[in-house]
């Protein structure tokens, strides 16, 4: 028996389809599925979306929030205290070694301390420190206002080449001349002016408002001595903290040393980044300064871990909550989506589909749920974000791309877990019953 040549227009049809672009049955079955039943996969795509966009907003909301939360923190002053043994002071060039330990990921402040007398034979304690990184360190001190920088401290800015020793020797030296003229020729409170006519350099201070009380009442100038070495000082404004700052008075780093002699016995540090780079942080500066006791601040590390924590569960529980919602909406829908489609599915079998064909079909419909519902989630969720962020913080939520890959493989992992379900039910249909109308 011999095969009859095909009519023309048949072999120019299959011309046609054999050099044009193929579009996969396969996919054009996800579509065809998807037009067909609109609702059933609206209503699914819909509860993808919410879930994602949840998902999105809470992810943005949290690595925003924390970073927030912590730069907050480091406004309430350092959480890592270096100290100096044995009551001593630090050599020099301490300052800079634990600088280069954080690496630009934390602020360090040094910290110098005396027990300085009053004019009436007081005792009160003076700080040296340096006045640029407390107004950084400690924002929420009340202070009425801050210092300027003194003569010592303007030449040891600017020449910063010259050896420390150098600095010490001509701020001391502007030093003894000042008491020279102002404590020990009688000065003139009033006016700060020596008898001769000479004005006398004050060292401009920041006075707790305990000391205050104590040193200079009326705000006028005042002298502290210690070890036979007077200094002339003048409020230049005070501080409130409600704290043992109250009763201290604080002077420029280079003042103190050149009045003192004195070096700096406690550097306090704001180090920033989670909890795990703190403790990092801390043991490599013990390691760097093995002469120096490095401990954390409890109170202010504590109260960030249990901030952030309890933020964390909020955040997280909120959107596992949502998250379940959704995944129950589309078991839901996939398992009426199956009831629905019974009769298309025993016709595949019926066909010679495999059970792995149509099982793989029904998870390929799911992951593209997935995928759909994430991308549209995430467009949605960083609107959210940014909206709560505003209302809720006054301040701008960024969002952050890297929340996308998470939320898009969770959207696809909660609609295949959705499909486990439906799938098993898939394997019950029976064509022969189903075909017969049963």
């Amino acid at each position: 028996m011999t095969s009859r040549p095909l009519p023309p227009y048949t072999e120019d049809v299959a011309d046609r389809r054999a050099n044009s672009v193929h579009t996969s049955m396969f996919v054009r079955m996800l579509v065809r599925a998807a037009v067909l039943r609109r609702g059933r996969a609206a209503s699914a795509l819909i509860a993808m979306v919410v879930a994602a966009a949840v998902a999105t907003a809470m992810l943005n909301l949290y690595v925003d929030v924390q970073a927030k939360l912590r730069k907050e923190f480091r406004n309430y002053g350092a959480n890592v205290v270096v100290v100096a043994k044995e009551g001593g002071t630090f050599p020099a060039g301490s300052l800079q070694t634990v600088e280069t330990a954080l690496a630009g990921r934390g602020l360090a402040v040094p910290f110098a301390y005396v027990v300085a007398r009053t004019s009436d034979g007081q005792s009160v304690i003076v700080a040296g420190t340096d006045f640029a990184r407390v107004r950084q360190l400690d924002r929420w001190w009340s202070v009425t206002a801050w210092p300027e920088s003194s003569a010592a401290s303007v030449a040891s800015s600017r020449d910063q080449t010259q050896s420390n020793s150098e600095v010490a020797e001509e701020s001391a030296a502007e030093r003894r001349q000042n008491a020279a003229y102002g404590v020990s020729r009688g000065l003139d409170a009033q006016n700060d002016q020596a008898p001769d006519g000479r004005k006398t350099l004050a060292t401009p201070a920041l006075v707790g408002v305990r000391a205050a009380a104590l040193v200079t009442p009326q705000g006028k100038p005042f002298d502290l001595s210690f070890e036979g070495r007077t200094l002339h000082l003048n409020s230049a404004g005070t501080l409130q903290t409600g704290a043992a700052e109250d009763s201290r008075i604080y002077v420029a780093l280079a003042d103190f040393e050149a009045w003192t002699g004195i070096h700096p016995s406690t550097i306090e540090i704001a180090a920033s980044g989670p909890p795990e780079e703190i403790s990092a942080t801390i043991q490599q500066l013990t390691k760097t300064i093995p002469d120096a006791d490095v401990r954390p601040v409890r109170q202010i590390m504590e109260g960030e871990a249990r901030v952030l924590g309890k933020t964390r569960a909020t955040l997280l529980m909120s959107a596992i909550l949502i998250i379940l919602t959704a995944a129950l909406c589309v078991l839901a829908t996939l398992i009426g989506w199956v009831f629905d489609r019974r009769r298309d599915f025993a016709i595949m079998k019926a066909l010679g589909a495999s059970e792995f064909l149509i099982n793989g079909f029904f998870a390929a419909e799911a992951a593209a749920l997935g995928v759909v519902g994430a991308l549209l989630g995430f467009a949605v969720g960083v609107g959210v974000a940014a909206w709560i962020g505003r209302v809720n913080f006054n301040a701008a939520v960024v969002p952050r791309l890297g929340v996308l890959p998470p939320v898009l493989l969770g959207s696809v992992a909660v609609a295949l877990l959705s499909a486990i379900l439906p799938i098993s039910l898939l394997r019950r249909v029976q064509p022969a019953s189903i075909l017969r109308g049963e």
